[in-house]
């Protein structure tokens, strides 16, 4: 079923790595127009040299924290891709004030525009630092979660349906530790890492669009899709990175790694869910479906009852499926 055939797509921070890889995939269903909407004009430059053979798609200057501008791009539009936030957690814990005017404010924002236009449907990108957050960045996307589904129950006749998914670390998007691992060992022959031990929550870009666009496809109204997510243990990641970056670049020097400790607002590992979700979580065969306490369950409704497993305690990705993705995804 082609959901965006001649339809109308905004999508929000589609200069950044999943928003890139989410327009590759959907302008290949035939959208009559896909709305790139972000703030960095050089990211947008570089996108429209890459994108130039197709002629459907728009780039638009803006800042979700101006609710005008959002209106204006949001005219006509059927489906919104809320993408754009502050996600880099040592620049939110310095500039929390910041974080709340994009993260929180910018969400509503969003929320109050999709439904003077009318969209059809708006889904939301949180992450699972929203889960018991012990920093600023993830106590703005559990907000900005609650005011999504917080929207379905205050939206009285408008038909716009919102919905968010859960995700984790994205592989290769900018400021993560796979480009930063990289040019480290490109730079100085040395890895600086916080913890070795850590462990978190990973996918592909491909593996986050895929999961995005089927819980739009399932989303009825203020449900949180929380994606089942493979783990990976830091120091295999950085095994593999020295492995295949070396390889890659013929180093022969050996790399150091240098243990730094935990950055302000960090955790040694995330959680997909709590165990108040997991209770009333309904288990679907690539995610869990969350509904919104005040939004009235489905007849069929069962809960799954899952039990709540803490990371360290499951399995972790072996050192060769990472080596897979990485060159798949060509992030080294």
């Amino acid at each position: 079923m082609n959901l965006y055939q001649n339809k109308s797509i905004l999508i929000l921070g589609g200069t950044g790595t999943i928003g890139k890889k989410l327009l590759s995939v959907l302008i290949e269903y035939q959208p009559k127009v896909i709305r790139i909407f972000s703030r960095d004009e050089y990211k947008q430059f570089e996108l429209q040299q890459e994108m130039a053979n197709f002629d459907n798609i728009r780039y638009l200057i803006g800042d979700i924290r101006d609710e005008k501008r959002l209106l204006m791009a949001m005219e006509n539009i059927d489906y919104v891709f809320h993408l754009a936030a502050m996600k880099h957690v040592s620049a939110c814990e310095y500039n929390p004030f910041e974080a709340v005017q994009t993260n929180i404010t910018g969400t509503q924002n969003v929320i109050q525009t999709a439904l003077r236009a009318g969209v059809e449907k708006v889904i939301f990108t949180s992450t699972d630092k929203a889960i018991s957050p012990t920093n600023v960045y993830g106590a703005t996307k559990l907000t900005a979660e609650r005011l999504m589904s917080a929207a379905e129950n205050q939206k009285g006749s408008k038909r716009t349906i919102f919905s968010s998914v859960r995700f984790g670390n994205v592989m290769g998007s900018r400021g993560s530790v796979i480009p930063l691992f990289k040019q480290q060992i490109l730079d100085k022959q040395m890895l600086t890492v916080t913890d070795l031990n850590m462990i978190r929550y990973m996918m592909t870009p491909t593996q986050a669009v895929e999961l995005i666009l089927q819980a739009n496809q399932l989303a009825k109204g203020g449900e949180v899709f929380v994606l089942k997510m493979p783990i990976v243990k830091l120091n295999d990641l950085v095994q593999v990175m020295i492995d295949l970056v070396t390889k890659k670049y013929h180093i022969k020097e050996e790399i150091k790694i240098r243990e730094i400790g935990i950055r302000p607002g960090e955790k040694r590992y995330e959680e997909l869910m709590t165990e108040d979700e997991a209770k009333v979580a309904t288990e679907l065969e690539h995610m869990y479906m969350l509904y919104p306490s005040l939004h009235a369950k489905p007849l069929s409704f069962k809960p799954a009852m899952i039990k709540v497993t803490q990371p360290f305690e499951q399995p972790t990705i072996e050192q060769e499926t990472l080596r897979t993705w990485l060159k798949e995804e060509k992030l080294i």
